[in-house]
C-alpha cells in the first residue's frame, strides 16, 4: 500500500469516491423486453453480437464528480483508493490533466483499479461492473477544505467513517455534500441515514430516495414531499433528480421543480455525476437552490449528449450558453 501525501493547498472541494476505468460498447443488435416501467435487455446466448463502436475512459462517482467541478473552476482533491497497475496510472494522469489534485490518492499494490464494461443501446446504458474490497486511507494531516463530498465506495469505505466524522465535528464550518452510492444503499442503511444527520446537501435519484425513505413517490404524491421526509432526517438541502423529467431541490422552507432541457440522448452514463457536479459548484459559489438546480440540468444535459462521463461536462462559459439557448426552462417554486 502507497500512502497518500498532504494538499498541495487549500482546496474549495474534497471529494471522496471510487474511480474506475470504464470499457463502453455501443450494441445494435439486441431487443428490449418492457414490462409496465421496467425494460430488460436481452442478447442471444452464445451469439457474436456486433459492436458499432468502442471508447474506454476514466469513470466512477468519484472520478466524474471532482472532474466535473474542476471544469467548473472549483479547486478540487479526490481521496480514493486505485490500483498498482496501468489503468491506475491512466486515472492518475487524467485526474491530473483536468486540475485535481491527487495527492489524497492511496495506490492499493494488492487490488486492482476498478473497471466497468457498459453496454450502449437506443440512449440507455446497462453497466456490468467490478467491485473488490478496497482499503481507504484517511490523511494523517487534516485537509483543508470548505466542502467534502462523499459518493459510491466499495466494501471497506467503513475505515473513513469515523475519522470522516471526527473531522467535521472538529472542523464545524466544512459543510458536507453526500451522495450514496449502490453499495452503501445495499449494506448499509443504518450508516447512511446516520451520515444524513450531518449532511448538508444530499443529492439522490428518486429511485434513491425512495430507498432511503422507505416509501414511494406515488405513496407520497410529489417529489416536494419526498425533499421534506428526507429533511426530517437531519439534512438541510435536498436534490432529487428523476431522469429524463427534470430535478427537484430545496430546504425546508422553498423546493423548486425543473424539466430537463430538450437535448438529443445519446448516453446516460454520468449524467447524475454531472447534474451533482453542477448543482454542488453553483452551491460553492454562493447560489440559491433555484440556480443550483439550473446548473445541475445544464450540466447533465451536457453529458447526455457524449458517450462517457466526461465528453460532456460543462465549463462556465458551457452552463451559460446552455441555459440561454432554452430561456423557456426555468425552476419553478411547488407549493
Amino acid at each position: 500500500m502507497k500512502k497518500h501525501q498532504n494538499l498541495n493547498m487549500i482546496q474549495q472541494l474534497l471529494v471522496i469516491g471510487d474511480v474506475t476505468i470504464d470499457a463502453h460498447l455501443l450494441i445494435d443488435d439486441a431487443t428490449l423486453e418492457c414490462n409496465f416501467d421496467k425494460c430488460k435487455l436481452c442478447l442471444d446466448y452464445a451469439a457474436k453480437i456486433p459492436v458499432r463502436d468502442s471508447l474506454q475512459t476514466i469513470g466512477g462517482n468519484g472520478a466524474n464528480l471532482a472532474v466535473g467541478a474542476a471544469r467548473l473552476g472549483i479547486t478540487t482533491a479526490l481521496l480514493t483508493s486505485i490500483g498498482n497497475d496501468d489503468s491506475g496510472e491512466r486515472v492518475l494522469s487524467e485526474l491530473k490533466g483536468n486540475q485535481v489534485d491527487t495527492n489524497l490518492v492511496t495506490i492499493d499494490t494488492k487490488t486492482p483499479t476498478r473497471y466497468s464494461t457498459i453496454l450502449n443501446f437506443k440512449g440507455e446504458r446497462t453497466i456490468l461492473s467490478y467491485h473488490h474490497k478496497r482499503e481507504y486511507v484517511w490523511p494523517k494531516r487534516e485537509p483543508e477544505v470548505d466542502w467534502i463530498y462523499l459518493t459510491g465506495l466499495s466494501d471497506g469505505f467503513e475505515n473513513l467513517l469515523k475519522p470522516l466524522q471526527q473531522y467535521l465535528k472538529k472542523h464545524p464550518t466544512v459543510r458536507l455534500a453526500f451522495n450514496p452510492g449502490s453499495f452503501q444503499l445495499k449494506n448499509a442503511m443504518e450508516t447512511v441515514k446516520e451520515l444524513l444527520e450531518i449532511t448538508d446537501l444530499l443529492i439522490v435519484n428518486k429511485e434513491e430516495a425512495e430507498k432511503i425513505l422507505g416509501t414511494t413517490l406515488k405513496k407520497e404524491k410529489s417529489l416536494r414531499a419526498l425533499v421534506h421526509e428526507l429533511i426530517s432526517l437531519g439534512v438541510q438541502e435536498v436534490a432529487i433528480t428523476n431522469g429524463g423529467k427534470g430535478a427537484t431541490a430545496g430546504d425546508e422552507e422553498d423546493v423548486f421543480e425543473m424539466e430537463s432541457y430538450p437535448v438529443p440522448v445519446v448516453a446516460k452514463t454520468g449524467a447524475g455525476d454531472a447534474f451533482s457536479a453542477g448543482y454542488l459548484a453553483a452551491k460553492i459559489n454562493g447560489h440559491d437552490a433555484a440556480t443550483c438546480l439550473t446548473w445541475g440540468i445544464a450540466n447533465s444535459c451536457g453529458v447526455i449528449q457524449k458517450h462517457s462521463s466526461h465528453l460532456g461536462l460543462l465549463r462556465p462559459m458551457g452552463i451559460k450558453k446552455m441555459i440561454n439557448t432554452f430561456p423557456g426552462v426555468k425552476p419553478k417554486k411547488v407549493f
